[in-house]
């Protein structure tokens, strides 16, 4: 088999079938679907059980302890024996030719690692978004970046329309397990966009199916905060986490001046938190951080960030004006 499709389950049953059977459908049937299944109580390892008696590509792992979704990719990513690995989530659908298209965009272009776009649909699949790049803001970084770089600060690669080449397994493992923030596809990612090379598919691939028991889906949770003072608060704790992972796994990329650049990056949201008095250096280091969002972003987290007092009666126009 030349690719390996990870997919980790938990009390999916409500949408299982439909996607194991979108991944079954693909026109490019060169491939092992590995499923492990993180101690589900509902119906799923029934609805597994059938698919393993009547089809062998399906290869099924049950867990006799919950692992969590990196721990229990972590355990697919170590089961890996073709020459490409995919991420799949439970409750999507692929496109009939997604397999298809990114070997042969991997392949032409030399890639360690393709992503593509992806279609936002409801849970009866009816579209919501045409593209999520474009609702999340990321086409310029989606299109034209694709580097490392441009993935130091924020991820913008879904790990369910990856396509990887699998000998860089042994660089990615172990994935960080105390992260709320930086998952096994940001991680993935980040180290094959530092030593390999990455390109993308403009096509969405996936229909990404957003529902109420979505783990993580296209809602921002900041779209969601009342507070001016909770939202900022956010911000600068998925900063510190994100610092504080890449910190504790630092060795891996090889780099002193990441090493730096991490440290005082860590130093800088810590002081934040604190609201300590930034030292200029600090206020050019925000810009460095920021240099490949977009403008409208960067401006944004500036204020937030560095000019609280100014943000927050911005923050609080712009909550009213949703309200109207």
């Amino acid at each position: 088999m030349k690719i390996d499709i990870l997919m980790a389950t938990y009390n999916g049953e409500k949408y299982l079938k439909e996607q194991i059977d979108s991944i079954l459908e693909q026109t490019n049937q060169d491939f092992r679907l590995l499923i492990s299944d993180d101690m589900s109580t509902d119906n799923t390892r029934a609805i597994l059980n059938d698919y393993v008696s009547t089809d062998n590509r399906v290869v099924v792992f049950l867990q006799n302890k919950n692992l969590g979704p990196v721990k229990n990719f972590e355990y697919l990513m170590k089961k890996v024996e073709s020459s490409y690995f995919m991420f799949a989530d439970q409750d999507d659908i692929w496109q009939k030719d997604k397999i298809e298209q990114s070997v042969r965009k991997l392949e032409e272009t030399n890639s360690d690692l393709v992503y593509t776009n992806l279609q936002v649909v409801n849970e009866n699949l009816d579209v919501m978004y045409p593209s999520y790049w474009k609702l999340k803001g990321f086409e310029k970084k989606a299109k034209k970046f694709h580097h490392f770089e441009s993935l130091y600060l924020n991820n913008y690669i879904t790990g369910c329309t990856m396509l990887v080449k699998s000998k860089w397994i042994d660089k990615i493992l172990p994935l960080p397990q105390k992260s709320n923030y930086i998952l096994h596809d940001y991680w993935t990612a980040l180290v094959v966009s530092k030593f390999g090379k990455i390109d993308f598919i403009e096509k969405p691939l996936v229909k990404y199916r957003q529902h109420v028991n979505n783990r993580i889906g296209s809602k921002r949770k900041s779209d969601e905060i009342k507070e001016f003072e909770e939202m900022r608060n956010l911000f600068i704790e998925v900063k510190l986490d994100h610092f504080k992972t890449f910190l504790q796994n630092i060795d891996v990329f090889e780099d002193d001046a990441m090493k730096q650049v991490t440290k005082e990056a860590y130093q800088y949201f810590t002081d934040l938190k604190n609201h300590k008095k930034l030292q200029r250096k600090q206020i050019q280091l925000f810009w460095e951080l920021y240099q490949y969002e977009n403008i409208r972003y960067r401006l944004e987290n500036f204020l937030i960030l560095n000019m609280p007092s100014l943000a927050k009666p911005l923050f609080q126009i712009k909550k009213g004006l949703k309200k109207g």
